[in-house]
């Protein structure tokens, strides 16, 4: 099971992510039009990626372009340019997906569901943002 994310580079939320049994570009425009769906944005909008072949895909271009999403990929080798999507594996891994088993993917789903909506994205303090979660720093920075 794959999952693809899109994070908040400002307040560390997960603002999109899809899972899926494959790594091609369909599971990436998926965490991209989910993050759209819920963000909405007015203004610029900046995706940095590393140098995935999905996510330097004419076709994923294509789809950004549509949203009005301008791309940006990281430096060859420099794997800190996608420090922020790293970190945030690291921690799924640790607290969730290495501890745990899941008799279906659907399961699997559920559990990565419960542990981005309901607690990453809610409660998880981080020291990045003086110690808050993700929903707490944008509520005290759109306040």
């Amino acid at each position: 099971m794959y999952l693809a994310t899109l994070i908040d580079i400002a307040s560390r939320r997960v603002i999109g992510w899809a899972t899926g049994d494959h790594l091609r570009r369909p599971l990436v425009v998926d965490a991209l039009q989910h993050a759209w769906d819920d963000r909405r944005p007015h203004g610029p909008v900046i995706f940095q990626s590393d140098r995935g072949r999905q996510y330097t895909s004419a076709a994923y271009g294509q789809v950004a372009d549509r949203l009005g999403i301008r791309l940006s990929v990281g430096r060859r080798g420099q794997c800190w340019d996608n420090a922020v999507a790293e970190s945030f594996f690291a921690t799924i891994k640790g607290d969730l997906l290495d501890e745990h088993r899941w008799p279906t993917r659907a399961a699997a789903r559920s559990a990565i569901f419960e542990y981005v909506e309901s607690w990453y994205n809610l409660h998880r303090l981080h020291s990045s943002l003086g110690y808050r979660s993700p929903a707490e720093f944008e509520a005290a920075t759109t306040a």
